[in-house]
């Protein structure tokens, strides 16, 4: 049988010297300043975005323009704080610019230092299947670490696992030493440098031991193997030549040195933040990594965006007076086309009740008025100050809403049941293995650790628990035929995996819990949530990088958030906006903190605190 000739076309040469033809109307869709930003050029950049000038309109467009511009997709990272805001711009590029947009890369720092440490990490010892602790993990493996030390057992002045966290978490994300964290923030604890320099140690070697890593180490192992070997570092730097960055403003020092390495080799990187709104060093951001960004990269191109769409001129009248005095910032003067508006009021209180009545009256006038309490927001320091106010809500019967509360990730029975699935997915998950081994009726801490020596010698852990005798014989033997099954199902979903754990880890939800049916609901969802995965251990690793909120009740209850008053701290606030918004409690030593008056730097941070409260 003959065959045809295949036939080959030379394709023409592209014309570089020729401009592409954008799709889009880059200058009807967006204001002057924002237009500058969105069609800079190559090299670094600096975009300086006030409150409500449409930071997020100008990062997406400016994803569009270079997808628009001919840059392969792929090569585009756009780092965020949360996985929720990355999907939501590359959502709305995606109505600009069209499937192409579906090729960038955009998450969390983490989340990207997640996939690049599975793919990469061999050259610093650390295995594709590693496990990410999330902070109630590893709170538990420093308590386990420090009772295999004998460091707390008498001593009841040493900190607790939790303070032990805060303290490691801290060093590793503002690059310095611990003894220095302990000395300037837990002076109290000082006594126990020594001591706590030997459980660092022990929890970092424990870790490596493991395949553990923490959601610190992330990026602390990301720096250390970008910085140790050149060839993956090229790899990578290579693989993301165009780098944008939100919120650059909230950075702390390990996530700037990161992105320094990162866009190395090339220097096309776009940071936007606002550095009146740095407010978070209480978590390791430093205000200094925005203000020094133009000498960490030199020939850098400052942008300012400073056209508001959410207040009238009088609100930002007193927000640029407010930060007018701040003694280092990029100057800029907040403007907006709405030029009417009521002045903002200063109302001296009495006292925190007088405080408390006169807003809840306020509040009952605006609803009067037509204001949903939806749109209405009270905001302060500290979670604290609101309590007088609760109170004479309640009294006046308006319903409200307080910020915060627990992750759904880090209530007791879901980690309960995420255990199970972590001690398959990695066996030498001691954390997990702990704690999956408390549910056993008959183990006690003594009996855990006992059990986990055995099982660490062993080449056949499922094997070693069913040959445990004693009182917890029976349940330990249960939980090896559970165990066993799933890691020889290799070819089963997460939805299905967490049902088959579901099964057996029922009878003893009902035996903790009281109010074991609401936990089932939480449980119920989430299998909903890994009914959206293929593998356990994309699936494992995203629920501890970006958990969650709630519970299915406390979500359920903020379905009807519109119909509620928000009370919120003024961190919590950050990013949102309301109709009306009373700001309580501005007394020296509550708002600004009497925390910030030994330090101009913390002064400075509440007088941009008041700033991002004012701008609401």
């Amino acid at each position: 049988m003959e065959r045809e000739a295949k036939t080959y076309v030379l394709k023409r040469p592209v014309d570089e010297t020729v401009p592409r033809k954008l799709s889009i109307d880059y200058a009807a869709a967006l204001n002057s300043q924002q237009l500058a930003a969105v069609t800079a050029g190559e090299g670094p950049s600096l975009v300086i975005a006030g409150a409500g000038s449409g930071k997020t309109r100008t990062l997406v467009y400016r994803v569009a323009y270079l997808i628009d511009s001919g840059i392969d997709p792929s090569q585009i990272l756009l780092l965020t704080f949360t996985r929720k805001s990355a999907q939501e711009m590359l959502d709305r590029a995606g109505e600009l610019i069209g499937v192409r947009s579906e090729r960038v890369r955009g998450g969390t720092f983490h989340s990207v230092a997640n996939t690049l440490l599975r793919r990469y990490g061999r050259s610093i010892g650390l295995e594709p299947g590693f496990t990410i602790l999330d902070r109630g993990d590893a709170e538990d493996l420093i308590a386990l670490v420090r009772a295999q030390l004998g460091l707390n057992e008498k001593d009841k002045r040493f900190p607790r696992k939790g303070t032990i966290a805060e303290m490691f978490s801290k060093a590793e994300n503002t690059l310095r030493p611990l003894d220095e964290i302990v000395v300037e923030e837990f002076d109290h604890f000082s006594d126990h440098l020594e001591a706590l320099g030997q459980l660092q140690r022990g929890y970092q070697a424990s870790k490596r031991q493991r395949q553990l890593v923490d959601y610190d180490d992330l990026l602390v192992l990301l720096r250390r193997l970008v910085m140790e070997d050149e060839g993956v570092w090229r790899t990578i730097s290579s693989l993301y030549r165009y780098i944008l960055v939100d919120e650059y403003q909230d950075t702390n020092r390990l996530q700037a040195d990161v992105v320094r390495h990162l866009a190395s080799t090339h220097q096309n990187v776009m940071v936007v933040g606002d550095d009146a709104q740095s407010i978070y060093a209480f978590r390791g951001a430093t205000f200094k990594n925005i203000m020094e960004f133009p000498s960490l990269f030199p020939g850098t191109t400052i942008y300012k965006l400073e056209e508001n769409y959410r207040s009238t001129q009088p609100i930002l009248n007193l927000a640029n007076t407010i930060i007018e005095a701040a003694t280092e910032k990029y100057s800029k003067h907040l403007f907006t086309r709405k030029l009417d508006g009521p002045l903002p009021v200063l109302v001296e209180a009495a006292g925190e009740n007088a405080q408390s009545r006169f807003i809840a009256q306020k509040i009952l006038e605006l609803r009067e008025e037509g204001v949903p309490l939806g749109e209405m927001a009270v905001l302060f320091r500290s979670s604290f100050h609101s309590f007088d106010l609760e109170i004479e809500l309640s009294r006046h019967g308006l319903p409200f809403i307080k910020r915060g509360g627990m992750k759904f990730i880090e209530t007791a029975h879901v980690k309960d049941l995420l255990a199970h699935l972590r001690v398959v997915a990695n066996p030498l998950d001691a954390v997990s293995w702990h704690r999956v081994l408390m549910l056993v009726e008959g183990v006690g801490p003594k009996k855990a650790q006992d059990v986990m020596a055995a099982l660490v010698k062993s080449d056949k852990p499922y094997h070693a628990l069913r040959e445990m005798t004693g009182r917890s014989g029976k349940g330990l033997r249960d939980l090896a035929l559970t165990l066993e099954s799933l890691a020889g199902a290799g070819d089963l979903r997460p939805a299905e995996q967490v049902n088959h754990i579901y099964e057996y880890y029922l009878p003893i939800l009902k035996t903790q819990y009281d109010d074991y049916p609401k936990r089932m609901r939480d449980l119920d969802h989430l299998q909903t949530i890994a009914e959206g995965y293929q593998e356990v251990e994309t699936f494992l690793s995203d629920l501890a990088l970006e958990p969650p909120d709630g519970s299915v009740a406390s979500v359920e209850a903020t379905d009807r958030d519109d119909e509620r008053l928000v009370l919120s701290t003024i961190h919590s606030a950050k990013g949102l906006e309301w109709q009306c918004v009373f700001v309580i409690w501005i007394v020296d030593g509550r708002f600004p903190s009497v925390y910030s008056f030994s330090e101009d730097e913390g002064l400075e941070e509440e007088r941009r605190l008041f700033y991002v409260s004012v701008t609401r």
